[in-house]
């Protein structure tokens, strides 16, 4: 079994579309490789994945490499993921299977505290991150990820959002008369999602018109 470092924190018949489309996914992922997988979740809401079959040990390894993997086990210096559960004065706190808190000065992305560059990178809850592990506590994220979130501040803009499938979110932009003024809706995670702006769409704008369509939590991100 791989436990993947995405969560499924929804309830009811959302949930049920969610594992749907999580099964879906890992069976694209999978491709033509000789193994059945099952989805599951695991008690504190990530998604886990049991595989078996001749490739099962390739699969294991596309899925950890896809998704990222929740283990029990940290090495110091090596890069891990966890989701974004809480945030406050002293810093971020991940979910990676244990609390995993990054202090301020490990965040590493510019001046303010962490609920402002939370609000400047479109940072919603359970979005998930890479972080370098260190024996001693002091975990920063990843190079690689401070990266990646100064990328989304140089493009045309963002509306990142939580609690949501892609194709809920591409479905809800379409809804409200807005599917010109978006790129792609780029999947970050099983409920978390990335809606990339065209050229001259204001994200906060865009973010007022399909908020009242999604039970979510909505972030700009402003070039």
């Amino acid at each position: 079994m791989v436990v993947l470092a995405t969560k499924c924190y929804v309830t009811g018949d959302a949930r049920d579309r969610a594992l749907d489309g999580m099964a879906s996914l890992v069976a694209n992922d999978l491709g033509e490789l000789d193994v059945e997988s099952d989805v599951g979740v695991r008690h504190d809401d990530f998604v886990s994945v049991t595989v078996d079959g001749p490739d099962a040990t390739v699969a294991r390894n596309l899925l950890r490499e896809r998704w990222g993997e929740v283990t029990d086990h940290f090495t110091d210096g090596e890069t891990y993921r966890g989701t974004l559960e809480s945030w406050d004065e002293e810093g971020f706190v991940l979910d990676a299977g244990r609390e995993i808190r990054i202090p301020v000065a490990g965040i590493g992305l510019g001046a303010g505290s962490p609920a402002q560059i939370r609000d400047r990178f479109g940072l919603v809850q359970h979005l998930a991150l890479r972080f370098v592990y260190d024996g001693d506590g002091d975990h920063e994220l990843a190079d690689a990820e401070r990266d990646r979130l100064y990328d989304w501040t140089r493009g045309d803009g963002r509306v990142n959002v939580n609690s949501a499938t892609r194709g809920e979110v591409r479905a809800t932009v379409n809804r409200a008369g807005h599917a010109q003024d978006i790129v792609t809706v780029e999947r970050l995670g099983l409920l978390e999602q990335s809606i990339v702006c065209t050229e001259g769409t204001d994200p906060p704008g865009l973010l007022a018109a399909i908020g009242g369509y999604l039970p979510a939590e909505l972030k700009a991100v402003i070039p």
